[in-house]
Formats: C-alpha cells, structure tokens, sequence
C-alpha cells in the first residue's frame, strides 16, 4: 500500500529500498554497540511489553524500541531490583528464553519502568545498581 502510494507521488521505488536498506544498517549498528541488552520493557499506563534494546550510560537507561518502532527513551534511573517474573509477565514475555528476569527501574519521576530480559543479561540490566544488589 505504501508503495503504491509513494510511486503516485512520483518518488523513485529505488530511492525508498535505498531509505530501507539504511534504516536496517543503522538498527543493526546500534544492536551491536558495547554493552547492549536484549529487552522488553514495560512502561508506565501500557499494557504490552516493547521489544528493543539497551545501554547504560552511568545511570542513565538508554533504551530504543526496534526495528524502527520509533520508541525510545532516556531515564534517569534512582534505584534497580532484579526480580524472578510472575506469571502473568510469562504470558507476554515472548522470545525471551526459559530463564527470564524482570528489573524495576525506578526514574527520577517516582515512576517505575519493568525491564524484562534473558537471565544472563540480569547483572548487566542493574547497570551501576548491580554492586548495590550483590550481583556485581
């Protein structure tokens, strides 16, 4: 639908595989930088948990919805809890493995952010609260 739109405003289909194939190249570059978590998060007043992936930059939690949902967000973060997911976080949490865990993130806001991700990226989900927790 879209490209037969684009193509009856006249813009070059060549012009939006070239708009495509830079978009999937810049995805790919950011799910590879240092320090990179695989997660689902689950913010404040939503019900469905986005896909994405994170970085900690001191306490600050950089995280970016993908492929290209145009979701992402900087929170400055005040504390962090690693806790095991409850039943009904299962039930949402898809392609995430058999050994899940699930951060509270609480913001500067008062807000808490759930973070959900494998358990081998649990200690790297803390990000500088991990020493705090005994897991560092």
């Amino acid at each position: 639908m879209i490209w037969a739109l684009l193509a009856f405003v006249g813009v070059p289909l060549w012009l939006c595989a070239l708009g495509i194939l830079a978009l999937v190249y810049r995805n790919r570059a950011l799910r590879r930088r240092h320090g990179d978590i695989p997660v689902r998060v689950l913010r404040p007043g939503k019900t469905r948990w986005t896909r994405g992936h994170a970085v900690w930059v001191a306490d600050v939690f950089a995280w970016r919805g993908s492929p290209a949902a145009w979701n992402e967000s900087l929170e400055h973060i005040l504390g962090a809890t690693l806790r095991d997911p409850s039943p009904e976080d299962l039930e949402k949490l898809h392609r995430l493995g058999d050994a899940v865990v699930v951060a509270s993130l609480t913001t500067e806001a008062d807000v808490v952010l759930r973070v959900a991700t494998r358990a081998e990226h649990g200690t790297a989900l803390l990000g500088p609260y991990a020493k705090a927790s005994g897991l560092a």
